[in-house]
């Protein structure tokens, strides 16, 4: 595991000692102590700029599932080392300013840094990640854990209306994105990016390669809110100020922008990937600058100029694509400065986009309000967040002296030089880039002086304030004031990115146009002379001036467009169709009984199989390889055909429990004669402990009442498993006829011993060859478990019928508890021994952690019938909802524990050892995954009998 896997991880493993750091440490406020954390990554990504400006790339891997191609490889190059800073960097500022706008005694501050850090960590995931699976995880989380945050305040409506939007429109484009992924890695024949990269010049004429490109860029447009997917980003805004500082100006919104950069290797000499990317991008620029000037509160208008920004660079960025098309030519440097601008651009953007949030959330915090029309007059209350806003805002203007100015320079090169590009039929629309690009940037620059002006200048209204304004203290004015010295201190001298950041990261982004060895000359200059692009900025600078003079007296400048027809309307009618059509339609099947449900789903599996036997041209029967049957089998099968006939005609459940019990245990029987010792085990405890939960269950319901069944129902049923009956036994008799391959059970008998080091060959599967369904199928239980001890917890009938507790024990016949608790005094000690037994015995002989457990939980049970759950709990004092957890938290740990050796995922080692007393002994680090499935099958077992049978 390297630094890099370790960078990745920290955040979140961090997130989960946060509700400890909040629970014992109350007086000091949580975020003190998450502020060390991007700290130390931004530390350490410094560090890193000097070995990838040698073009010292770091690429590590664990091994994850190395047989189907998925391993979480990282790799740091210019690109992800530019992304990686700008996520600790202002997630380190962001942490510092959220400990004085985050108030601990009113908010629940330990949530909020939870999903911070996981945010974080999902992020960095995202840019350091390799292959295409890992990084399309990360990037829903990125999605869950920014939904958390948005919907931080759950008591608001508009919060969970805005969490639940951005959640379903990047949601679908991550589905769709990683549609796109998997038919890259079908073109390719790998799940590495570098490896697609690779290959990407022997896939383009591949029938899947413009449809992957559609579906990667869908992932890209919807996560950068480019239009016409923007309308989250608004609504996102109902967020607190650190998240938009966070999520909206650095992080989340740029994580398209990562993925168009990451990927232009592959489809940028793409006519195509050219028109769609420059397109999507000057609509989205010239579309949000015109919806943010008609904006009313703070931060919309900063949503919508983030909107408009994001349009700005992903423009470059297909402006920049065009390069490909020279690639080998002196006429491509000409492309790479729209690719230059792009880097630059986003690191700007990151550093006034960020202070403006800041401002903003400044004002918010000490006037009470956002809404310019409340506002104004404040720069003599509040000079140093005036002066701030000021920075940022002429920057993002782009106004001399500050490092907006300088990327916007850029982008007028870019989208000139777009004029005398002759491919593509460029030259026929080409003459619309430069026109749009200036319309866009005469409202970006109103917006900014909007912004500015309209809140600290004008007349001061404090009767529509809620407070009254003040400076805002010094630990929130720091993280702001930092920023928007980089906003000077690069816009004086931007070079100081030049060769640390923004070439390396061209590097990443265009391989091709460099020979091995050479670099990218980045020279940013202040001064070009007299030039077009001075003259496009001073006409920008007039015509927003007079813009802004008559703005609030032209109607079309900040009155919207349209009322009645908007994407948002269209938005919610299309998700209020989707759920009336979803009811209407879930409606006709999910009746609330649970017989139809049963009935659909072997319906279903008859058809299918049934369909699939007759395709496949019949199933043939040879019977000549069957042993015959003995008079044992013959004995138990009667038995269980009977038992199961008789279901068909009982009266009362407690019979019918014990009928079914029967049925169980003639299986049980029938291992036996099979000679399956652990499989006979495991099915007599889980019949015993069903028996249990069938009693407890049916316990509580109603008493069955005589009533007229109709015959259709019979015969319905009658129907149903006969043809379940006949379907599976064609399918076992066919599949026991015929092999087509060896069976795979010689490879299991033959490497139990020699790859795993454990004779039974049944734990050796469960803990081992198949340890992954293991560990998924303890998770399902726990889940399981703690589903049904909430919804008993919930449950009102105990108040309803006036009971204080439900106890297991009245299940019991008086009469017989002096036996069965003299007899129990004797049997649970047997029973816990033999159990304690199965799971130190199981990796050589019968038994495991599975079948341990259940032995244990039996005689647990025992316990609580005979003498009840008070006594049974005061016997055996334990959270059992805490042992599982820490049960599964142990078989995810031994399982991650093989990354520290340079292993796959679930990896196992043993030895043999010469120990005291014992002699040679094989130890297996299996026996530690066995005990985290011991203690989740006994803790699962507990609370779910204890769920049932008592509520408190």
């Amino acid at each position: 595991m390297s630094l890099l896997h370790v960078a990745i991880m920290v955040p979140i493993f961090y997130a989960v000692l946060v509700p400890l750091l909040y629970k014992y440490m109350k007086r000091v406020h949580t975020g003190w102590f998450i502020l060390p954390v991007p700290a130390l990554l931004f530390a350490y990504f410094i560090g890193r700029i000097p070995f990838i400006q040698d073009g010292e790339g770091v690429l590590s891997t664990l091994r994850w599932i190395p047989s189907l191609g998925i391993n979480f490889t990282v790799y740091l190059d210019g690109l992800s080392l530019l992304f990686a800073l700008l996520i600790t960097g202002i997630g380190m500022l962001v942490v510092f300013y959220s400990v004085f706008y985050m108030d601990k005694n009113k908010e629940a501050i330990h949530r909020f840094y939870v999903y911070l850090l996981l945010f974080m960590g999902a992020m960095l995931g995202v840019v350091l990640s390799d292959n295409v699976l890992v990084l399309y995880g990360f990037w829903e989380l990125t999605s869950v854990s920014s939904f958390l945050l948005i919907a931080f305040w759950h008591t608001r409506d508009r919060s969970r209306y805005g969490a639940l939007k951005s959640m379903l429109i990047t949601v679908f484009g991550g589905l769709a994105m990683f549609t796109g992924f998997l038919m890259l890695s079908i073109m390719s024949n790998s799940m590495s990016v570098r490896e697609i990269i690779a290959n990407s010049s022997e896939m383009t004429s591949h029938g899947l390669f413009i449809p992957a490109m559609i579906l990667i860029l869908l992932g890209a447009f919807t996560k950068s809110a480019q239009f016409p997917f923007h309308i989250w980003l608004p609504d996102a805004m109902e967020a607190p100020t650190p998240v938009s500082a966070y999520l909206h100006s650095a992080t989340m919104v740029k994580a398209g922008l990562y993925l168009v950069a990451r990927f232009s290797p592959v489809f940028a000499g793409q006519a195509e990937w050219f028109w769609i990317v420059t397109a999507v991008g000057l609509t989205t620029l010239i579309y949000g600058s015109i919806r943010a000037i008609k904006q009313t509160d703070l931060k919309a208008l900063l949503a919508f100029s983030t909107i408009s920004q994001l349009g700005l660079i992903m423009s470059l960025l297909g402006l920049g694509s065009a390069a490909a098309f020279y690639s080998g030519n002196p006429d491509s440097l000409i492309y790479t400065k729209a690719t230059t601008a792009a880097i630059f651009h986003l690191i700007n953007h990151a550093t006034f986009k960020g202070a403006l949030f800041m401002v903003v959330g400044i004002v918010d915090h000490e006037t009470g309000t956002r809404d310019i029309r409340k506002l104004g007059g404040l720069m003599s209350l509040m000079p140093i967040t005036f002066t701030i806003a000021a920075i940022g805002a002429f920057s993002m203007a782009g106004l001399p002296p500050f490092n907006g100015f300088l990327s916007k320079e850029m982008f007028f090169t870019a989208v000139l030089h777009a004029t005398e590009m002759n491919f593509w039929n460029a030259e026929t629309w080409s003459i619309l880039i430069p026109v749009v690009a200036w319309v866009a940037s005469v409202f970006t620059f109103l917006y900014s002086m909007i912004l500015v002006f309209k809140t600290f200048t004008g007349k001061f209204q404090p009767n529509k304030l809620n407070k009254k304004p003040h400076e805002a203290p010094l630990g929130m004015l720091i993280p702001p004031v930092i920023l928007a010295s980089l906003v000077v201190l690069f816009g004086l001298f931007p070079n100081i990115l030049s060769y640390s950041l923004i070439e390396p990261a061209m590097a990443a982004i265009m391989p091709d146009m460099l020979t091995p060895g050479d670099k990218f000359l980045v020279k940013i200059e202040f001064w070009h002379g007299w030039t077009t692009e001075i003259f496009m900025t001073i006409g920008v600078i007039i015509l927003g001036t007079i813009l802004y003079k008559l703005y609030g007296k032209v109607r079309l400048l900040n009155r919207p467009l349209f009322n009645r027809i908007t994407f948002n309307r269209a938005y919610d009618r299309g998700l209020s169709t989707l759920e009336r059509g979803g009811h209407k339609i879930t409606g006709t099947y999910m009746t609330g009984s649970i017989r139809h449900y049963v009935i659909y789903i072997f319906a279903f599996m008859i058809a299918l199989l049934s369909y699939a036997i007759v395709y496949t041209g019949g199933i043939k029967i040879d019977t000549s390889n069957f042993a015959p049957v003995s008079f044992y089998e013959a004995i138990v099968i009667v038995v269980l055909v009977v038992s199961v006939l008789a279901l068909l005609f009982v009266r009362t459940r407690l019979v019918a429990i014990i009928l079914t019990g029967m049925s169980g245990y003639m299986v049980t029987l029938f291992f036996v004669i099979f000679r399956a010792p652990d499989l006979a085990l495991t099915q007599m405890i889980v019949e015993t402990v069903s028996v249990m939960l069938f009693l407890l269950c049916f316990y509580h319901l109603p008493k069955l009442k005589k009533e007229k069944v109709k015959l259709s129902f019979k015969w319905t049923n009658a129907l149903i498993s006969a043809g379940v009956g006949i379907v599976m036994t064609l399918i076992a008799l066919g599949a026991s006829s015929g092999r087509m391959f060896e069976p795979i059970s010689d490879f299991f008998i033959k490497g139990s011993k020699e790859l795993a080091g454990g004779k039974n060959v049944v734990n050796v599967i469960l803990v081992d060859f198949r340890g992954f369904d293991t560990m998924l199928e303890i998770t399902v239980l726990c889940v399981a478990a703690l589903a049904i001890y909430a919804m008993i917890k919930i449950d009102p009938g105990d108040a309803i019928l006036g009971q204080r507790e439900r106890r297991l024990d009245i299940l019991l016949p008086n009469s017989n508890d002096v036996i069965l608790r003299t007899i129990s005094k004797i049997v649970i000690f047997i029973v816990l021994t033999f159990a304690l037994y199965l799971f130190l015995a199981g990796h050589n002989s019968t038994g495991g952690g599975f079948i341990g457990g259940l032995m244990t939980a039996s005689a647990l049970v025992l316990l609580s019938m005979a003498f009840g759950l008070d006594v049974s709990r005061k016997i055996v004092p334990v959270n059992y909802r805490a042992m599982a957890a820490v049960g599964l938290l142990i078989a995810y740990l031994t399982a991650m524990g093989s990354f520290l050796f340079g292993a796959p995922f679930l990896s196992h080692a043993f030895n043999h050892f010469d120990l005291p007393l014992l002699g040679d002994t094989e130890l297996a680090t299996a026996v530690l995954f066995d005990l985290g499935v011991y203690l989740a099958v006994v803790g699962v077992t507990m609370t779910i009998i204890y769920s049932i049978g008592r509520d408190d």
